[in-house]
């Protein structure tokens, strides 16, 4: 089972590269299942309704969100028949939408689990306990486990991948916009990154145009953030998981940019275990 997670999507850009870059890295991966964060694709600030279908066209299969999944008012709506989009699961129960979904289509089952963070984050329930609860309602089902965790601390990320080694297959992290270099496997057999970075401009201040972020800074005043434009990149991570053990084989981070053509993989870094097929899901 290989899985692409594709970091945070900013804006139209975001979107861009995803339209444009996708095809080729499933040409050159064969992903069996494509999830990506989305919380920022509408304008910088939210989701709606006709960005997640151009996301969805473009070939991902799950959209998972964070603390603006609420900036777009449409999405209340949308949550309520959309079940490939996801809020974080630490939210009251009563919020629209879910935080998981499982993927039955494949042999074992897919689940993808969507919690936020909680230091210097708004407040919501405590992911550490709302997960315990959620992998006791999967165990049944014995699926692949993947979980992102929206959140801006690195310390509340690692302690939540340690938590959970050897319970799920993979805890990628997103939130900062930042991608990490701590790509690993835990003893237990789940792969870990504390940020799979964001898809988007990267000639920006985390997506935004620069001079209005340094005025910001500067004066305390309100400014109007608007989304960037250069160097537009797809950030992410590549996983690839023991269907039988559901451990993690490896994890790759991935970084392309829309300005340059797709780069060959360096024979040391391709996974060992490639798919003969994709799956769809």
């Amino acid at each position: 089972m290989r899985i692409l997670f594709i970091g945070d999507i900013v804006g139209r850009p975001g979107r861009q590269a995803v339209r444009q870059l996708l095809p080729m890295l499933q040409n050159l991966w064969a992903p069996d299942l494509i999830v990506a964060n989305g919380e920022n694709m509408a304008g910088g600030a939210g989701i709606t309704g006709a960005t997640a279908a151009e996301i969805f066209e473009a070939g991902v299969h799950v959209i998972t969100s964070g603390d603006h999944i609420w900036d777009q008012k449409e999405i209340m709506t949308v949550l309520e028949t959309e079940t490939r989009i996801l809020r974080p699961l630490n939210y009251p129960p009563d919020a629209p939408g879910q935080g998981s979904i499982v993927l039955r289509d494949f042999d074992p089952p897919v689940a993808v689990i969507n919690l936020q963070g909680r230091i210097f984050m708004p407040e919501l329930e405590n992911p550490f306990l709302c997960i315990e609860k959620e992998l006791e309602r999967l165990a049944p089902l014995q699926p692949i486990i993947l979980v992102d965790f929206h959140a801006e601390a690195t310390s509340e990320k690692i302690a939540m991948g340690r938590m959970l080694d050897g319970r799920v297959s993979a805890v990628i992290g997103t939130h900062t916009h930042v991608q990490t270099a701590d790509e690993q496997i835990f003893p237990g057999g789940t792969a870990y990154l504390t940020d799979a970075g964001f898809t988007g401009p990267h000639e920006s201040v985390i997506g935004r145009q620069i001079e209005p972020v340094i005025q910001r800074f500067r004066t305390n005043l309100p400014q109007r953030f608007h989304v960037a434009k250069g160097d537009v990149r797809l950030q992410g991570v590549l996983i690839d998981i023991d269907p039988l053990t559901r451990k993690a084989r490896d994890i790759r981070r991935i970084s392309e940019s829309l300005s340059q053509p797709l780069r060959a993989p360096d024979p040391q870094q391709v996974p060992l275990q490639r798919p003969t097929q994709p799956t769809q899901s």
